[in-house]
Protein backbone atom coordinates (compact mmCIF):
# COMPACT_ATOMS: atom_id res chain seq x y z
CA UNK A 1 0.00 0.00 0.00
CA UNK A 2 1.42 3.39 -0.94
CA UNK A 3 2.10 6.23 1.49
CA UNK A 4 -0.61 8.32 -0.14
CA UNK A 5 -3.18 5.59 0.37
CA UNK A 6 -2.09 5.12 3.99
CA UNK A 7 -2.26 8.86 4.69
CA UNK A 8 -5.70 9.16 3.07
CA UNK A 9 -6.97 6.22 5.15
CA UNK A 10 -5.45 7.46 8.45
CA UNK A 11 -6.36 11.14 8.21
CA UNK A 12 -9.53 11.16 6.11
CA UNK A 13 -9.25 14.73 4.81
CA UNK A 14 -6.58 16.76 3.06
CA UNK A 15 -5.83 19.90 1.07
CA UNK A 16 -3.45 20.10 -1.87
CA UNK A 17 -0.70 22.71 -1.56
CA UNK A 18 0.54 24.98 -4.36
CA UNK A 19 3.70 22.88 -4.69
CA UNK A 20 1.79 19.63 -5.30
CA UNK A 21 2.07 18.33 -1.75
CA UNK A 22 -0.73 17.85 0.73
CA UNK A 23 -1.70 18.80 4.25
CA UNK A 24 -3.61 15.95 5.88
CA UNK A 25 -5.93 16.59 8.85
CA UNK A 26 -7.62 14.45 11.46
CA UNK A 27 -9.90 15.85 14.18
CA UNK A 28 -10.24 14.15 17.58
CA UNK A 29 -12.85 15.09 20.20
CA UNK A 30 -11.67 15.22 23.80
CA UNK A 31 -13.62 14.16 26.89
CA UNK A 32 -13.77 17.61 28.50
CA UNK A 33 -15.08 19.52 25.47
CA UNK A 34 -11.70 20.35 24.01
CA UNK A 35 -10.52 18.88 20.71
CA UNK A 36 -7.31 18.22 18.83
CA UNK A 37 -6.41 18.38 15.17
CA UNK A 38 -3.50 16.32 13.93
CA UNK A 39 -1.90 17.79 10.82
CA UNK A 40 0.72 16.30 8.53
CA UNK A 41 2.32 18.18 5.65
CA UNK A 42 3.95 16.13 2.88
CA UNK A 43 5.69 17.00 -0.37
CA UNK A 44 4.61 15.79 -3.82
CA UNK A 45 6.38 12.45 -3.20
CA UNK A 46 4.54 11.98 0.15
CA UNK A 47 7.68 12.59 2.21
CA UNK A 48 6.77 14.15 5.57
CA UNK A 49 7.83 17.79 5.88
CA UNK A 50 6.04 18.69 9.10
CA UNK A 51 3.75 17.05 11.67
CA UNK A 52 1.96 18.98 14.41
CA UNK A 53 -1.01 18.95 16.76
CA UNK A 54 -3.41 21.83 17.39
CA UNK A 55 -5.46 21.96 20.60
CA UNK A 56 -8.82 23.81 20.61
CA UNK A 57 -10.95 24.76 23.62
CA UNK A 58 -14.69 24.10 23.91
CA UNK A 59 -15.54 27.26 21.92
CA UNK A 60 -13.23 26.29 19.04
CA UNK A 61 -10.41 28.74 19.79
CA UNK A 62 -6.87 27.55 19.14
CA UNK A 63 -5.10 27.26 22.52
CA UNK A 64 -1.90 25.25 21.95
CA UNK A 65 0.27 23.99 19.11
CA UNK A 66 2.61 21.03 19.52
CA UNK A 67 5.06 20.70 16.64
CA UNK A 68 6.37 17.13 16.65
CA UNK A 69 8.36 16.81 13.41
CA UNK A 70 11.00 17.63 12.18
CA UNK A 71 11.93 18.78 15.72
CA UNK A 72 9.76 18.15 18.77
CA UNK A 73 9.29 21.64 20.22
CA UNK A 74 6.75 20.69 22.87
CA UNK A 75 3.45 22.45 23.55
CA UNK A 76 3.34 26.18 22.84
CA UNK A 77 0.42 28.20 24.18
CA UNK A 78 -1.19 30.52 21.66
Amino acid sequence: MSSRTNNERKFGSWETTATGGRVYSRLIAGRSGWSAAYRKEVDDKEKTIRFWQEIFDESGRLREVHEKFPVDRGHRKV
